[in-house]
């Protein structure tokens, strides 16, 4: 992963949680299905992949990974509920998670899509505790 930090925000990269309800549960049920879409918004976002693992859930669902330079994206899918989750983590400014966003939606056929933005790394506004422990 590059380890790419944002000098003018301090920041490590943006973290996109996606959640796409009403999904076409034939589309997110098995890993083809989820792991062609995926592929697809990873390359047409402008993401480097690095390699992908996906597992098969029975009797239906999906969950895997695509590691790419700039991060993750990561799904797993709830067809029984027509729902996916996806994660998508970069650190970069070329990766475009807007575009993958689209195509996920579309892709998998989503009524509603909510997405969550959070940026990682930020000491802005925010009360520091020095960790003493390891113990989580």
């Amino acid at each position: 992963m590059t380890n790419v930090v944002n000098k003018q925000k301090n920041t490590f990269g943006d973290h996109y949680l996606v959640d796409l309800h009403g999904c076409d549960p034939d589309l997110i049920s098995t890993v083809e299905g989820v792991r062609n879409i995926l592929m697809d918004a990873a390359i047409k976002s402008k993401s480097t992949i690095i390699d992908d693992r996906f597992h098969q859930f029975e009797p239906f669902g999906a969950s895997g990974v695509i590691i790419i330079a700039e991060s993750h994206f990561s799904v797993h899918t709830w067809p029984e509920d027509d729902f996916a989750a996806v994660d998508i983590f970069t650190s970069g400014d070329l990766m475009q998670p807007q575009i993958a966003i689209d195509i996920m939606t579309a892709g998998y056929a989503a009524d509603y899509v909510n997405v969550t933005k959070v940026t990682r790394g930020s000491l802005a506004n925010q009360r520091m505790q020095k960790s003493r422990s390891r113990d989580y």
